[in-house]
């Protein structure tokens, strides 16, 4: 096993968690606007740093949240992420942002189907929604994408199994998704202790990130909006 800092900052709830062997020993997560509780990361980060020191617990690897969702707060966390990886020669490990919103799903033990897909959703704002479908042991049933929902959308899925839609995306699309197979769980966000066992195992299976190029997984190009006061 191994000790790990994870970082998660895709949406509004900027998070920083510590495991060692297995266990999550640290946790702090800070809420803001879209991207906005990043700027707390520093803080929370050093906190963290200053827990595991005063333990002597050394660092092995540092873990971030690589997307998709806010591009600003995608781009502080894997920034903070080099620089703690420079800073302290560690590895780093990338976690898909979707994937690692099914891990509390599944730890509730809340879905009994054999067949059930998960589809965990980011809000990519109007009707337009970051989200995936995957399958109870997390393998990818169908390829991330930013989706304008419509009640076509996960028909074909829909028609054969039901699905559990979950995140900050999926409230919005409970009316246009009212299939009979289709479930909406509450209380669903990306969080850094869901990062804890996809982190561990990309860390024993040693699937590293380059420092130096590692990106952001944005799916989409970054668009420039100007402040309504300024309009």
């Amino acid at each position: 096993m191994a000790c790990i800092l994870h970082i998660e900052t895709s949406t509004n709830a900027c998070s920083v968690a510590v495991s060692e062997n297995g266990q999550c020993i640290h946790e702090e997560t800070q809420h803001g606007e879209r991207g906005a509780g990043a700027e707390q990361l520093g803080r929370m980060v050093d906190e963290a740093l200053s827990f595991t020191d005063s333990h002597a617990i050394p660092f092995d690897a540092v873990s971030v949240s690589c997307g998709p969702g806010s591009y600003t707060g995608l781009r502080i966390g894997v920034s903070m992420a080099k620089g703690i990886c420079y800073g302290r020669d560690l590895k780093l490990i990338a976690v898909p942002t979707l994937e690692l919103m099914c891990v509390p799903v599944l730890l509730r033990e809340t879905i009994t189907e054999d067949n059930a897909l998960l589809c965990p959703m980011i809000d990519a704002r109007r009707m337009e929604v970051y989200s995936a479908l995957y399958d109870r042991s997390l393998k990818e049933v169908r390829e991330v994408k930013a989706d304008v929902v419509t009640a076509e959308t996960y028909k074909q899925w829909l028609d054969e199994r039901p699905i559990y839609f979950f995140g900050n995306g999926a409230q919005k699309c409970m009316e246009t998704l009212n299939h009979p197979n289709a479930h909406y769980i509450d209380g669903i966000e990306p969080l850094a202790k869901w990062m804890m066992p996809l982190a561990e195992k990309r860390f024993l299976n040693e699937q590293f990130e380059d420092v130096a190029y590692f990106v952001p997984f944005y799916l989409k190009d970054f668009v420039a909006i100007k402040p309504k006061k300024l309009i």
